[in-house]
C-alpha cells in the first residue's frame, strides 16, 4: 500500500469536502475511491465512514450484519471492514464477541450471537488458543499426543455445524497459521510429523469438514500471513499487552480478506469484465506500432501485459464474462487479438466488444445494454487514468479498477479486485461465454422471422423442472443472490436457507434447466412454494436474462398449478414486490389472469382461482418434469 505524502492527502480530503458540499456526489464518491487506494489505514477510514453518511441517501447500498466471534483482539480492524465494505456498496454493521467466548456464544442459543440476527458470522480463532499444544510446547509432547491433538478440529466443525442447525448466516472459519519458526527448527521440515506438517494436516481436515457443511467457507489465514510476511504479521508486545497479534500496518489486509468473502455472500459481484486494449492488454498503440511492433511476450517488457491477460483468462474459466472498449479502429485490433502469436485472448473469448473513436461512457452503455446486465455488474480496466476518472464521473455505477503506475502490478491489482470472487463454482460458469455466443444467434433467427409464435416454434424449447440437489445447491443459491430483472419477489435466500426450505416437506424448490435448438442454456430459473392453508405460495420464481421473453415463465406457472392440484389446493397467491430492476416481471401475474388481492406499501399481493380457469403450458415448449423428487439427502443438511 501506497502511502501519499500528508499534503496531497489533506489536498485530496479537501476536495472530497468541496465535492460533498455541492453535492457533486459522483465526484465525491471518485475522490473516496483514490483515497482508500492511496491510503486504507484507520484515519482514512474513519473519514471514509464520515463521508459515506452524507452520500448514504444518493447510494444503494446493500446491507450486511457481521457477527466476529474470536479469540484475540480484533476491535482495530472493524473500522476497515466498514470503509472498504461502503466503498465496495456494501453496509455493513458488526458485532464482536467477548473476548475468547466463541464456543458459549455458539452453544448458548440465547446468546447475543443469536439475538444479533448476523447474514455472516466470522469465526476467527489463532493456532496458540485452539492447538497451544502445537505452538509453544510441541517437543514437551510425545509423539502420540502430538498426533492426537489434531483431533480436535472435529470439535471446532461440531460447533460450526450446531450453528448452522439454528441460523441461516454463512459462517467464514479462519484456519491456522504455522509458526514463524517451527520449535524443532530445520529438524521440522526433515521429519514426517512435524509441527509445520501437523498443521497442515489440520487445515486440510478444517477444508473437508467445512465442505460438509452448507454455508461453511474457509478463510485461508495460513496463507493470507504468509503471503503477508509472516515475520511482519505479528507484533508480540502488543500480543503479550493487549491481545492483539496483528501488527497494525498488516490490519488493512485482514480487514480486505474479509471484504473478499463478503461479496459474493452479499452479491454485490462483477458480472463483466471490461478491458481496454492498447497499453493494457499489450504494450504500445496498435494503430501506430503495428501487430509487430507491440509488446508481449513471456519476457521483459511485454510479460506484464501477458501476465494480465493470463489473470483475465482465468476469470473467463471461472464465468467472468469479458468485453472490450477500446478507441481504435476495429480491424487493426481485431488483427492483434487473433493473429498475434502471444495473445492468450481471442474474439471468442469476448462476449460484446466496443472498438470505435467514441467515448468509453458510450462503450459501456452498449455492452451493458447488449449482454443484458446493469451497469452495476461492469468492471472496468484502462492503463489510462484520464478515461478512468470519467467513467467514474459519468458512470459511478461502474466500478473501475484503480491500476497502478508500474504495469508490473496490472494482474496482481485485478487478481485482488474482491468482485470477482465467488463461493461455488458451476458448469454454467464455466460454459457462460458460450451461452452468449448461443444467446446471438437466437437474436440472429429472432429478426429472420417474422412471426413472434414461429421464432418460439423455431426454437424447439425444452424445459426441465427439477428440485434441486445437493449438487445445484450452489448454482440456485447463486440465481437467488444475483438476478434482479425478472424476480417477482427478489427475496435473497441464502446457501443454507434452500437446503432447509428443500427438506421441508411443506415447501418445494424447483430448478428450471432450459435448452433449445442452439445449445443448453443451463440452470437459468428457480421457483420455490410453500403449500399452506389450502393456498399454494409462490415464494420466489425468477429467470436468468437469457431466457427471459420466451415463455418459459408461463410454463413454469403452468407446472405450479398442476403440482398444486394434485396436492388438492386450488388457489395459487404470490406476492409481486417491486424493485429499481425488476420492472421485467412488473406485469407477470396479471398478464396471466391473476387477481389483485391487497395491496401494501412494499407491493402487491395477487390469486388465482383453479377452480374457475387453467394455466396452459405454451405449445411451443416440451415441459419435462420430475414429479417425486425425495427429499431424504437434505435430512442432515
Amino acid at each position: 500500500m501506497h502511502r501519499p505524502s500528508m499534503s496531497s492527502s489533506t489536498n485530496l480530503r479537501k476536495e472530497i469536502d468541496q465535492h460533498l458540499a455541492a453535492q457533486n456526489w459522483a465526484a465525491a464518491l471518485a475522490g473516496l475511491h483514490q483515497l482508500w487506494n492511496t491510503d486504507s489505514g484507520s484515519a482514512t477510514a474513519g473519514y471514509v465512514i464520515a463521508s459515506f453518511e452524507k452520500l448514504r441517501p444518493f447510494l444503494r447500498l446493500t446491507p450486511c450484519r457481521v457477527a466476529i466471534l474470536r479469540s484475540f483482539t480484533l476491535e482495530p480492524v472493524t473500522p476497515l471492514l466498514r470503509a472498504a465494505g461502503l466503498l465496495g456498496g456494501m453496509d455493513i454493521t458488526t458485532q464482536l464477541s467477548g473476548f475468547d467466548t466463541y464456543a458459549q456464544e455458539i452453544l448458548d442459543p440465547e446468546s447475543a450471537l443469536y439475538a444479533f440476527k448476523p447474514d455472516v458470522v466470522i469465526l476467527a480463532v489463532q493456532t496458540r488458543d485452539f492447538f497451544p499444544e502445537l505452538w509453544d510446547a510441541y517437543l514437551d509432547l510425545p509423539r502420540e499426543q502430538q498426533k492426537a491433538s489434531v483431533d480436535k478440529i472435529g470439535t471446532l466443525a461440531e460447533w460450526v455445524r450446531l450453528f448452522r442447525s439454528r441460523n441461516s448466516a454463512s459462517v467464514i472459519v479462519h484456519n491456522f497459521e504455522k509458526p514463524a519458526m517451527p520449535n524443532a527448527g530445520l529438524l521440522d521440515t526433515q521429519e514426517e510429523h512435524g509441527q509445520s506438517t501437523l498443521i497442515d494436516e489440520v487445515n486440510q481436515r478444517l477444508r473437508k469438514l467445512a465442505a460438509e457443511i452448507p454455508g461453511a467457507h474457509v478463510l485461508d489465514y495460513e496463507a493470507l500471513v504468509s503471503r503477508t510476511g509472516r515475520d511482519n504479521w505479528h507484533d508480540e508486545r502488543k500480543w503479550l499487552t493487549m491481545r492483539m497479534p496483528i501488527a497494525a500496518d498488516k490490519l488493512p489486509a485482514m480487514a480486505q480478506e474479509w471484504v473478499r468473502f463478503l461479496h459474493p455472500l452479499c452479491g454485490r459481484i462483477g458480472k463483466v469484465l471490461v478491458t481496454d486494449l492498447d497499453n493494457t492488454l499489450w504494450g504500445g498503440v496498435i494503430g501506430e506500432d503495428g501487430i509487430d511492433g507491440i509488446k508481449l511476450s513471456g519476457e521483459y517488457p511485454g510479460a506484464p501485459y501477458r501476465a494480465l491477460q493470463r489473470a483475465l483468462l482465468d476469470l473467463h474459466s471461472r464465468g467472468i464474462l469479458l468485453a472490450i472498449s477500446s478507441k481504435n479502429n476495429e480491424a487493426d485490433a481485431l488483427q492483434a487479438i487473433d493473429n498475434h502469436p502471444e495473445m492468450l485472448l481471442r474474439s471468442r473469448h469476448f462476449a460484446a466488444r466496443q472498438i470505435h473513436w467514441g467515448s468509453k461512457a458510450d462503450s459501456l452503455r452498449s455492452i451493458a445494454e447488449e449482454l443484458n446486465v446493469g451497469l452495476d455488474s461492469l468492471v472496468f480496466l484502462d492503463d489510462n487514468p484520464v478515461e478512468r476518472q470519467s467513467v467514474r464521473l459519468s458512470l459511478p455505477e461502474v466500478t473501475v479498477i484503480e491500476l497502478p503506475q508500474d504495469r508490473m502490478g496490472y494482474a496482481k491489482t485485478l487478481r485482488n479486485c474482491p468482485l470477482f470472487e465467488r463461493m461455488t463454482s458451476s458448469e454454467e460458469d464455466r460454459k457462460r461465454a458460450d451461452y452468449y455466443i448461443e444467446q446471438r444467434q437466437r437474436k440472429d433467427l429472432q429478426q429472420s422471422i417474422s412471426s413472434v409464435e414461429d421464432y418460439y416454434y423455431s426454437l424447439e424449447q425444452r424445459v426441465e423442472l427439477t428440485k434441486v440437489s445437493k449438487q445445484t445447491l450452489g448454482r440456485v443459491a447463486e440465481l437467488l443472490k444475483k438476478t434482479n430483472q425478472f424476480n417477482l419477489t427478489t427475496r435473497r435466500h441464502s446457501e443454507a436457507e434452500v437446503a432447509r426450505l428443500a427438506a421441508d416437506p411443506d415447501w418445494d424448490v424447483y430448478q428450471a434447466r432450459v435448452t433449445d435448438r442452439f445449445g443448453d442454456n443451463g440452470i437459468v430459473g428457480v421457483c420455490i412454494t410453500h403449500r399452506t392453508g389450502g393456498v399454494c405460495e409462490i415464494d420466489t420464481l425468477l429467470l436468468s436474462c437469457r431466457v427471459i421473453g420466451r415463455t418459459v415463465e408461463t410454463a413454469i406457472l403452468h407446472f405450479v398449478a398442476e403440482q398444486s392440484r394434485s396436492h388438492g389446493i386450488s388457489r395459487i397467491e404470490g406476492w409481486f414486490l417491486p424493485t429499481e430492476k425488476n420492472k421485467p416481471a412488473e406485469a407477470f401475474y396479471s398478464s396471466h389472469k391473476f387477481t389483485e388481492k391487497s395491496r401494501t406499501d412494499r407491493g402487491t399481493l395477487w390469486s388465482f382461482d383453479m377452480t374457475e380457469t387453467s394455466i396452459e403450458c405454451p405449445p411451443w415448449v416440451q415441459l419435462s418434469t420430475e414429479q417425486d423428487a425425495e427429499r431424504k439427502e437434505w435430512a442432515h443438511a
